[in-house]
């Protein structure tokens, strides 16, 4: 491998005077010619860059000027890009064109490839075109929790140290959640988790560490965390915003959070436990301007779709989908809203929350504080003459009952319900309580179903699969 200081000589980097002096340094400290170079002054980023580029036989990148789209960016996380310092430049022939100002980072590149399980070719950029470039395409709380924090002084961090003193379980002082460094943080996880496209946040405290994780396309990933020291006054944050007692933490705790991030109107459903360690606190973003999917749009196979379609061309009865939570059931519930919506049907939701807005569709909201249940909602709607009734969840005996004396009385009922397979919420209704022949006499179809998730177009292969 040709000696660096020879390549930015010839280059014309270095002058004949800079270039002895420099070797005489070598030779008299033994300091490594990079080391050499980097602190001689003598070089900028970019010719340095260009130089270990030339020695290693890399191509040089700007990538800042490449411009790489969505598909090809998510073939890194934002972890992984952050720890691997790593954009995305091209992929083709199951192989991976990565931007990095730490080409010699063999190791790391090797796990990679054992990960990602393709070829990877390494090309040289300079350290503020890889810094600038995380920030463009990756905006996210990797590097954002980051700066918040190094923005937080060592005064600001004693501050915090003295109501955690290894018991991560402490209640932050009301005062100090309203400070503006923990607003600005716990601002920042939930942007992140948004940026990410995320349907969770997950804040989860442990001997000596706090986790914060997302999940994102139904795999959790693990993120920048806050401190320890930090984690009573962000738990107590949260916690406010959500209209919890903060002083409370033996028994869990449900709460809800109205923002806007990003020009986007967003609700958390919060929920706090108490654990080992602290409490552990998770989020689920609802995004009520989220876009809304057609029935030909969630990936029916063509005979399960002509089926349902069919299902919900019924002028009456009870039709259930289920599966866990998180596995699209509301979408797949009010895309066929959507199909049925027009102006010579009225349709009625009673949700828990509403998740997205329909246009032309009276939506309702259970309030537990006000005593106003799915089962008082139903009841509720019953007198509003509809023709179409949609049930978030049905949860409980009473709630069952009357969604099955809707479906009795000439209306089409949309529920979902928690079960993992279609027969099963036969047995579940039954086991609430639900006389069998009303069930057997309501029921026009179950729908279980969960999320698939797609192959990325990048990555895809064909290939001969071998005999079982």
């Amino acid at each position: 491998m040709k000696n660096l200081a020879v390549i930015c000589f010839e280059k014309g980097y270095l002058n004949q005077e800079q270039f002895e002096s420099l070797g005489l340094l070598h030779d008299r400290e033994g300091v490594s010619w990079e080391s050499l170079l980097l602190n001689s002054g003598y070089l900028d980023e970019e010719q340095m860059a260009q130089a270990i580029s030339a020695q290693l036989g890399s191509a040089y990148c700007r990538p800042l000027e490449n411009n790489p789209d969505d598909e090809l960016l998510k073939l890194l996380s934002p972890r992984q890009a952050q720890r691997y310092r790593a954009i995305p430049i091209k992929y083709e022939d199951n192989r991976i064109t990565l931007a990095t100002d730490e080409p010699l980072n063999l190791e790391c590149f090797d796990q990679l490839r054992e990960s990602m399980n393709c070829r990877i070719k390494i090309v040289v950029a300079s350290t503020t075109q890889i810094t600038e470039a995380l920030k463009k395409y990756y905006g996210s709380s990797l590097e954002s929790v980051a700066a918040v924090l190094e923005d937080l002084n060592d005064t600001d961090l004693n501050q915090y140290q003295s109501i955690s003193d290894n018991d991560i379980s402490t209640i932050a002082p009301e005062s100090m959640v309203n400070e503006a460094p923990i607003i600005r943080l716990v601002n920042t996880i939930i942007s992140g988790a948004v940026k990410a496209g995320a349907s969770d946040i997950h804040l989860e405290p442990f001997e000596g560490e706090i986790k914060l994780r997302y999940r994102v396309d139904g795999v959790l990933q693990e993120t920048h965390p806050p401190p320890k020291t930090l984690y009573p006054a962000v738990a107590s944050r949260i916690k406010l915003m959500a209209g919890m007692d903060i002083t409370e933490r033996r028994v869990p705790q449900d709460g809800r959070i109205k923002i806007r991030i990003d020009q986007r109107d967003l609700d958390l459903r919060v929920a706090a436990a108490s654990t080992l360690y602290g409490e552990e606190i998770v989020m689920r973003i609802l995004n009520r301007e989220s876009i809304m999917f057609g029935l030909e749009e969630l990936g029916f196979p063509a005979t399960n779709l002509r089926e349902f379609t069919k299902l919900i061309a019924k002028p009456h009865g009870m039709i259930l989908v289920t599966g866990p939570t998180g596995s699209g059931k509301t979408t797949t519930l009010y895309a066929a809203l959507q199909r049925l919506n027009d102006p010579s049907r009225k349709i009625i939701t009673i949700e828990d929350p509403v998740e997205y807005q329909l246009k032309g569709v009276n939506q309702m909201q259970v309030n537990p504080k006000v005593n106003f249940t799915f089962a008082q909602g139903l009841r509720t709607i019953v007198r509003h003459d509809p023709d179409i009734i949609l049930v978030g969840e049905i949860r409980d005996r009473e709630t069952a009952d009357v969604a099955i004396q809707s479906a009795l009385t000439g209306h089409l009922v949309l529920a979902t319900l928690h079960t993992n397979d279609a027969p099963s919420a036969f047995t579940r209704l039954i086991d609430m309580g639900v006389e069998e022949f009303l069930v057997a006499s309501t029921i026009r179809g179950i729908l279980a179903q969960r999320l698939v998730r797609q192959i990325c177009p990048h990555c895809s292969q064909s290939y001969q699969p071998t005999a079982a």
